[in-house]
């Protein structure tokens, strides 16, 4: 009985593993896709590094 128990775990175990690659697979290429067109529409929005850009520290 413990065997099924155990074999039972490891299916939901194994279930689960193949969900979250499944989930991060399309997470990543979602990502990359979003950088794509922001690549793309050269928004200026954005520095390199990510944060915004306001103007608001070169302005004196």
């Amino acid at each position: 009985m413990a065997d099924e128990t155990n074999k039972t775990t490891r299916q939901d175990r194994t279930s689960r593993d193949d969900r979250l690659k499944s989930a991060l697979r399309e997470n990543l290429k979602r990502r990359k896709a979003q950088a794509r067109e922001r690549a793309a529409s050269g928004d200026p929005s954005q520095d390199d590094d990510g944060s915004l850009n306001e103007g608001a520290a070169s302005e004196t």
